[in-house]
């Protein structure tokens, strides 16, 4: 019997260091973005910011206070679901001129199921 070791995948020896991730396979670190869910937080960004003019002062600071909080990261999103509930609330309540905005609120709930 000879001393050979075998090894069927990745192997990743990793001594001392700080923050090491390993074998990134673009799930560590953000390295790729979900398109889809990346085009859709843009979009609903873009259309709050083009209905704050028509909105109330409260409703105006309410997407102000959100719009940092929109960021294509699916985890953080499902963990403010009030937030993005109080944004299609919003769009709802100012009709017409808000529907294209609570369409794309309900567009990105759909990407984060």
């Amino acid at each position: 019997m000879s001393d050979t070791s075998n090894y069927y995948g990745p192997v990743v020896n990793m001594n001392g260091g700080h923050d090491n991730v390993g074998i990134n396979h673009g799930t560590v670190g953000g390295a790729t973005q979900d398109a889809e869910l990346h085009a859709a937080v843009a979009d609903l960004t873009h259309l709050l910011r083009d209905l704050r003019p028509h909105l109330t002062p409260d409703q105006a600071r309410t997407v102000d206070d959100a719009l940092p909080q929109l960021t294509p990261d699916r985890a953080a999103l499902r963990e403010r679901g009030l937030v993005l509930a109080s944004l299609a609330q919003i769009a709802a309540a100012v009709s017409a001129v808000g529907q294209p905005a609570a369409e794309a609120v309900g567009r990105l709930l759909a990407l984060l199921r």
